[in-house]
């Protein structure tokens, strides 16, 4: 995938952006008690907020750190969809608990332990599906869009 650090800054730029996307409207629509038409533009207002935390997280802490640990179960002469999605299962069991942390002090009326829980248990399920099966093939996808490699 990313092959030097500007297509690094692009790769996360993308992903926190579509994938923050997706869990403020996964929430929005929790609380609202379903998903309407007006969910979506709801969703948009924690997005200035959300998005920068998640990028600067993933690309400074948590990416290095999902890498180890993938490794930790991972060889290196693996397939590489299967490191990927190793490190991809890593991400989110990271960045679920510490998002919905901040999630929670920023937007929840009730800002407690029990609140934070509820929203990282809530958060999680959602988190490594949507990762797995929608939001990583997208940017996956859209990243191998934009830097396209030329046949040799």
């Amino acid at each position: 995938m990313p092959k030097n650090k500007f297509q690094d800054v692009i790769f996360t730029a993308i992903m926190a952006t579509i994938m923050v996307y997706g869990m403020i409207v996964y929430n929005v629509a929790l609380n609202m008690g379903g998903v309407y038409a007006t969910t979506f533009k709801a969703a948009l207002h924690e997005m200035p907020v959300m998005v920068p935390i998640a990028f600067v997280l993933e690309f400074f802490v948590v990416g290095k750190l999902a890498r180890k640990l993938a490794f930790t179960v991972m060889k290196p002469d693996d397939r590489p969809q299967f490191i990927t999605y190793a490190i991809s299962i890593c991400i989110c069991c990271i960045m679920c608990p510490i998002m919905s942390f901040i999630a929670t002090m920023l937007f929840k009326d009730t800002k407690n332990f029990a609140t934070f829980i509820q929203t990282w248990g809530m958060n999680f399920p959602m988190a490594i599906l949507y990762q797995m099966f929608y939001c990583g093939p997208l940017v996956r996808l859209i990243f191998r869009l934009i830097f396209r490699e030329k046949n040799k």
